[in-house]
């Protein structure tokens, strides 16, 4: 390889270790995120489920790693060290290869973890109390989901029916988060009254609410924004299988070590 393409390559592998200090810092804030976020959908998860926890700090080990990587890498590269391209290079293709395995696990155990999550926001509805402030913070996240999709329980507004308070109340009331109407727009938590309740009684087809579940509502929305999902994955795979190649390439080019290329402190 010529001393021109060597230098292309050079620079090439240093933009692309810069790419990866800045998905590095998205995943790690990515994961910070789930840690601190109380309320959307991804809190009914976290407080439900540990995996999402753990999960969660795996995030930020493999965000925190690939900063270090990157920087492991734009340092070999700009220096021409072999052992830190070497170095970069294993990393690189652990991560890939621990990519292609978690998304196949994902694939495989995706009825596994749907009944899973089903099984947690049943329990959450069921045990659904305005006035329990030890479990508020889960509470007005799942309110603050059925609002934004539009939804009503996991598989519909029946689900609702196995809760205790309504049952109490002869279910005259309904969950304000699931309303349709424009009169309950200010109220997205808590219970609201029906307005004339027939014989004192009443089902969830008597509630002005929305009929779709949520199961149904986050089904269609990955479904709207799989193409995005997808892009965003084979982004990453390609640039981490390029990363690879130009940091191979470029280690079996650089015929001599020569630390005192090594930046001192």
């Amino acid at each position: 390889m010529g001393s021109g393409c060597l230098k292309v390559t050079k620079y090439f592998l240093f933009l692309f270790n810069l790419l990866f200090l800045i998905l590095g810092a998205v995943i790690l804030g990515f994961g910070i995120w789930i840690l601190a976020d109380k309320t959307s959908f991804i809190a009914v998860l976290q407080m439900s489920s540990p995996s999402l926890k753990i999960g969660a700090y795996i995030l930020i080990g493999v965000g925190a790693l690939t900063m270090l990587m990157g920087f492991l890498g734009c340092l070999g590269a700009v220096n021409e060290i072999r052992c830190l391209l070497g170095l970069y290079f294993t990393c690189l293709m652990i991560i890939l290869i621990t990519q292609v395995a978690a998304g196949l696990v994902i694939y495989f155990q995706k009825e596994t973890l749907k009944e899973e999550l089903s099984h947690i926001v049943r329990n959450l509805i069921e045990k659904y109390n305005p006035l329990n402030d030890d479990e508020r913070n889960l509470q007005d996240a799942w309110d603050y989901v059925q609002t934004q999709i539009a939804c009503c329980g996991w598989t519909g507004a029946k689900d609702w029916e196995n809760n205790e308070i309504l049952i109490n109340q002869s279910m005259t009331a309904y969950p304000c988060s699931c309303s349709n109407s424009s009169k309950d727009f200010q109220v997205d938590t808590g219970f609201c009254n029906l307005d004339v309740p027939i014989n004192g009684t009443a089902t969830y087809a008597d509630w002005p609410v929305h009929q779709q579940g949520c199961m149904d509502g986050v089904e269609q929305w990955l479904k709207d924004n799989l193409g995005v999902i997808l892009g965003v994955c084979t982004g990453v795979a390609v640039i981490e299988l390029l990363g690879m190649i130009l940091s191979i390439s470029l280690c079996k080019n650089i015929h001599s070590e020569d630390y005192t290329k090594v930046p001192k402190s």
